[in-house]
C-alpha cells in the first residue's frame, strides 16, 4: 500500500486533499500539522478514526522530529502543504513566513532526502517530493498574458518571497541531491473549510453579520479562481504521472475581479436572505494593500496536455455550493473565526 505524508493536512487544501484521496484511491495518508491558528482539528474530525489516515502533530521546522516520522512511517511520497498563507500577515510579520516557508522546507527536504538515499532501489524510483507552490511567485500581470511553466519568478510580498524561496529550494534538493521533485503553482482556490482571512469566506461572514464589506481600492484587481476539488484531484494527478524535476500550473479559468466576486456573492445571498438584500449596500472601499499585483491567470495546457487534467468545477455552481455551504455550517466558522480572533494579527480589508 502506497504511503503519502502531506504537510499541512489540517488546513483548507490539505483537508480537501485528505478527503477526496481517502475516497478515492487505497493509499495510507500520514497528516503532518502543528494545529496553529490555520490548521483547525474540525476540518479534519471526521477522518480521524479512518483505518488509512494518522494525524501526526509535529512542527516542519523540527528537524529531529520529522527524522523519526520518516523512520516510522517510510512514506513513498511527501506532498508538501504546510505553509504561512496570508499575504497581509507576511506584511505585518514576514519572521513566520521566514520561519515555516523557508527553515521549513529546508528541513523537510533534509528529511526526505535523507530518507530516500536508503531506500532500495525500487522504492527509490518511485519515490516524489511534490511542492505545492502558488501562481503568486511570478508577480503580476497586465491586462494580457498567462503564467505558465516558464514564467519567471519575480515575487512582490514577502508571503510569495518565501514560497518562490521554497520553489528554488526544491529545485536545488533535485539538482544537487537527485531527491525526485515535482512542483505545482495554483491560482486562488475557494470552497468549504477556508478561513475568514481570506476574501470569499470573509465576505460571507461579514455579510451574515450586517458588517461593511471591505474591498481593497478600487477592487478592479483579478484573481484566477479554481476549486479546491479541482486542485486536490490536479496534486494526485501530478504525484502520479509528472516528471520528476518539472512544475506543472494548474489553471482554474476563472478570471474575476475582486469587485465582480464580491458583487456575484452579494447576489447570492441575496437570493437565501432576501430579508437582508441588498447585501451589495455594505460593499465598502478601503486603502489598497501595498504592492499589491493587479492581475494572476494561470495557462494550465501542459497539465491538460500532458497528464489529461482540466478543471470539472464550473465556477457559477462552485460558488453558489460554497455560499450554502457556509450558510449551512455556521459552527466551524464561528470556530474559525475565534481561532482568527486569538491568533497574532487581525486584517481590517479582504
Amino acid at each position: 500500500m502506497t504511503t503519502v505524508l502531506i504537510t499541512g493536512c489540517a488546513g483548507f487544501i490539505g483537508s480537501a486533499v485528505l478527503r477526496q484521496w481517502l475516497a478515492e484511491t487505497d493509499w495510507r495518508l500520514v497528516g503532518v500539522d502543528k494545529l496553529a491558528y490555520a490548521g483547525l482539528r474540525e476540518s479534519i474530525a471526521p477522518l480521524l478514526d479512518h483505518p488509512r489516515f494518522s494525524l501526526q502533530v509535529a512542527d516542519i521546522c523540527d528537524g529531529p522530529a520529522l527524522q523519526a516520522l520518516f523512520a516510522r512511517e517510510q512514506p513513498d511520497a511527501v506532498v508538501h502543504l504546510a505553509a504561512e498563507s496570508h499575504v497581509d500577515r507576511s506584511l505585518s510579520g514576514p519572521a513566520a513566513f521566514i520561519q515555516t516557508n523557508l527553515v521549513g522546507t529546508a528541513m523537510l527536504l533534509e528529511a526526505s532526502r535523507a530518507h530516500f538515499d536508503k531506500l532500495v532501489a525500487a522504492r527509490c524510483e518511485a519515490f516524489r517530493f511534490l511542492q505545492v507552490s502558488t501562481d503568486e511567485v511570478f508577480g503580476a500581470l497586465g491586462s494580457t498574458g498567462r503564467f505558465d511553466e516558464a514564467s519567471p519568478h519575480a515575487p512582490n510580498s514577502p508571503y510569495s518571497a518565501t514560497k518562490a524561496g521554497a520553489d528554488h529550494l526544491v529545485r536545488a534538493w533535485h539538482r544537487s541531491y537527485g531527491l525526485p521533485v515535482l512542483t505545482t503553482h495554483s491560482p486562488n482556490n475557494y470552497g468549504p473549510r477556508q478561513l475568514p482571512e481570506k476574501l470569499i469566506p470573509r465576505i460571507i461572514h461579514h455579510a451574515l453579520r450586517g458588517e461593511p464589506l471591505p474591498i481593497y481600492g478600487d477592487g478592479s484587481q483579478v484573481r484566477d479562481w479554481l476549486h479546491v476539488d479541482d486542485h486536490a484531484r490536479a496534486l494526485r494527478v501530478v504525484l502520479e504521472g509528472g516528471r520528476p524535476g518539472k512544475n506543472y500550473c494548474v489553471g482554474g479559468g476563472s478570471e474575476l475581479s475582486n469587485l465582480d466576486l464580491v458583487q456575484r456573492l452579494c447576489a447570492l445571498l441575496d437570493a437565501r436572505l432576501p430579508a437582508r438584500a441588498p447585501h451589495a449596500r455594505l460593499i465598502q472601499q478601503v486603502a489598497d494593500r501595498p504592492g499589491h499585483d493587479w492581475r494572476y491567470a494561470i495557462d494550465g495546457s501542459k497539465l491538460e496536455r500532458e497528464l489529461g487534467w482540466r478543471a470539472l468545477q464550473p465556477f457559477t455552481q462552485g460558488l453558489a455550493a460554497t455560499v450554502d455551504w457556509y450558510l449551512d455550517n455556521p459552527e466551524w466558522m464561528e470556530r474559525a473565526c475565534a481561532r482568527l480572533q486569538h491568533s497574532a494579527f487581525h486584517d481590517s480589508s479582504s
